[in-house]
C-alpha cells in the first residue's frame, strides 16, 4: 500500500490502456510501471520533489513511494531558499526512514516496485506558505489506503473514468486524485499548467468524466464554458475542495455539465476527509448557508471545546475526527495546537457545530475576527455576500481597529456593470447579523487567489494597505 501491488496488476491487466495524461503527453500501464521500476535504482530512501506537472514528475513520485520510501512533494513555486531549507530539515530528520529502506533493501524489495509494510511512512506533507517555513507532517501507508477505499466508494469511481484535475500535483487535492486513480485503475488527466482553454480542450477531445478542482477554477471553466459553447455533457461527476461552493458557481457548473453530480467536501492535510455531500444532476439546487454534508465513509464527527468536552447539538466548537486516515503528525512545527489530539479525536483547529447530523463549518481558528469581543467567521460573511444580488464573490477579512480591536472588511466581485455598498448593505437584510456586517466594502477587479486556485485573505489586506489599484472603495 498504498497503490503500488495495484499498478502491477493493473499494468499485467490491461497493460496499454492509459494510465496517465500530463499536457497531452500519455503513458500507459506497462510504461509507468516500467519507468519508475528503472528509476527505482537512482532513487534515495527520502526524495524531495519540487516540480511542475510532467509526466517525469508522476514516474519520480512512483518510484519515490516504492517499499519503504518515503516522498516529499513541495511547490516549485516556492523561494528556492525555502525549497533547500525544507529540503534540508527532511533530510535532518530522516534516519528513521533511511535505516527503513536499507533494511528492505537487505530483505530484497530495495529495487522492486512494490508496497512497503502498511504502517511505515510514504509521505511528507507540508502546509501551505511562502513567508514562513512550512510545518511537516508524515503520512502512513495504510492512511491512504484507507482513504482510497473510502473516497472510491464516496464518489463512485470505476476503471471506466478518466479524471481531471488542472491544478498543480504539488497541491494535495491534486496528488491525492492522482494516487486515487492509480489505486483504482482509471485513467489520470492533468495539465503541465493551467490554461481555461487547454483544460476545456482536454474535456472534449479526451472523453473526460470526472473534475477534481477547487472552486475558483470550477467557475472559470463553467463561465467560460458556456460563453465558448464548449459541451462538458460527458462530465459525470465534479468533485470539489478548498472553500465552499457558492450559489453562482453551483448554478453555472450545473448548466455547463448537466449531466453531472456535484460532490462537495470538507477535510484537512492532517485529518484527510472529514465530511461530504453529493447533489446528484437535476437536483434542485439548494445554495447558501454553512452545512457540508454528513460523516465521509469511515469517519466519526464529533464537536468538542477547548476543555475537551463534547459540545451540545447546534454548539460550535472544534470540529474532532476518528478515522483511520489521520496522519501521523509533525515532522517540526508542532506547536501543540495545529494538530490536537482529545482522547483519540483529532483537530485542526477547524470551527463548526453539527445539526441533525450535518457537519457545519464555520472556519479556521486562527482566521477568526474578534470585533468588539464579538466572534466573527469570515467564510459565514463571504457566503451570505455571495448570496446578495449583483455579488459574483465575495471575500472577507478582520482589519486592524484602534477601538474594535479588529473590523470586518469585504471584497465584492460585482456580478455585471458595478454594484454600490448601499445595495450590498441591504441585500444583507435577513442573511447576516448586523454586528457580523463589514464596515467597509471594496469592489475588487478579481478575486486575492493563490497559485494553487485558494482565495486569500491575507492578499485582500496587503491589496487594501497598499492601496493596490485592484481593490477600489466601494462608494
Amino acid at each position: 500500500m498504498p497503490f503500488l501491488d495495484k499498478l502491477q496488476l493493473w499494468a499485467d491487466e490491461r497493460p496499454d490502456d492509459t494510465a496517465v495524461v500530463v499536457g497531452g503527453k500519455r503513458l500507459n500501464w506497462a510504461d509507468l510501471r516500467d519507468a519508475a521500476t528503472l528509476r527505482l535504482g537512482e532513487t534515495a530512501a527520502t526524495t524531495v520533489l519540487a516540480e511542475p506537472n510532467s509526466l517525469d514528475f508522476v514516474v519520480a513520485y512512483t518510484a519515490a513511494v516504492a517499499g519503504e520510501r518515503r516522498c516529499a512533494v513541495l511547490d516549485p513555486l516556492w523561494p528556492q531558499a525555502m525549497i533547500d531549507q525544507v529540503a534540508q530539515r527532511i533530510g535532518q530528520a530522516g534516519p528513521a526512514a533511511a535505516h527503513a529502506s536499507a533494511a528492505a533493501r537487505e530483505l530484497g524489495d530495495g529495487d522492486e516496485l512494490s508496497d512497503g509494510r502498511p504502517d511505515t511512512t510514504f509521505l511528507i506533507g507540508l502546509t501551505s506558505g511562502t513567508t514562513s517555513v512550512p510545518k511537516a507532517f508524515t503520512r502512513s501507508r495504510r492512511s491512504w489506503q484507507v482513504s482510497f477505499d473510502a473516497s472510491i466508494e464516496f464518489f463512485g469511481l470505476t476503471q471506466e473514468d478518466r479524471t481531471l484535475a488542472p491544478g498543480p500535483l504539488a497541491a494535495s487535492l491534486n496528488l491525492y486524485a492522482l494516487s486515487e486513480c492509480l489505486y483504482a485503475g482509471a485513467a489520470f488527466h492533468t495539465m503541465e499548467t493551467f490554461d481555461v482553454g487547454d483544460v476545456h480542450a482536454a474535456i472534449a477531445y479526451d472523453g473526460v468524466t470526472r473534475l477534481v478542482l477547487v472552486p475558483t477554477m470550477l467557475r472559470l471553466l463553467s463561465e467560460r464554458g458556456l460563453t465558448g459553447g464548449v459541451d462538458a455533457s460527458g462530465v459525470r461527476s465534479i468533485i470539489c475542495a478548498g472553500s465552499k461552493l457558492d450559489a453562482r458557481t453551483l448554478e453555472a457548473a450545473r448548466r455547463w455539465a448537466p449531466n453531472a453530480a456535484i460532490f462537495e467536501y470538507y477535510g484537512a492535510s492532517e485529518l484527510s476527509f472529514v465530511s461530504g455531500t453529493r447533489l446528484a444532476a437535476g437536483e434542485p439546487l439548494d445554495v447558501g448557508g454553512t452545512g457540508i454534508g454528513g460523516p465521509f465513509p469511515g469517519v466519526e464527527l464529533k464537536i468538542i471545546d477547548d476543555d475537551g468536552a463534547e459540545a451540545p447539538e447546534g454548539a460550535d466548537g472544534n470540529i474532532c475526527v476518528r478515522s483511520g486516515m489521520v496522519s501521523n503528525g509533525y515532522l517540526w512545527g508542532d506547536d501543540g495546537q495545529a494538530l490536537r489530539c482529545f482522547d483519540g479525536w483529532y483537530t485542526v483547529g477547524d470551527q463548526g457545530y453539527l445539526d441533525s447530523g450535518v457537519l457545519h463549518i464555520l472556519g479556521r481558528r486562527s482566521d477568526m475576527i474578534i470585533t468588539s469581543g464579538r466572534n466573527v467567521y469570515p467564510h459565514e460573511v463571504e457566503l451570505a455576500l455571495a448570496s446578495v444580488p449583483g455579488v459574483s464573490a465575495a471575500v472577507a477579512a478582520g482589519m486592524l481597529d484602534e477601538v474594535r480591536g479588529q473590523k470586518v472588511v469585504a471584497g465584492i466581485v460585482p456580478a455585471y456593470g458595478s454594484v454600490t455598498a448601499t445595495q450590498v448593505k441591504t441585500g444583507l437584510d435577513g442573511l447576516l447579523a448586523r454586528d457580523k456586517r463589514p464596515l467597509r466594502y471594496f469592489t475588487l477587479s478579481e478575486l486575492p487567489v493563490t497559485d494553487r486556485g485558494k482565495v486569500s485573505r491575507q492578499m485582500l489586506l496587503d491589496w487594501i494597505e497598499n492601496n493596490d489599484p485592484r481593490a477600489q472603495p466601494l462608494a
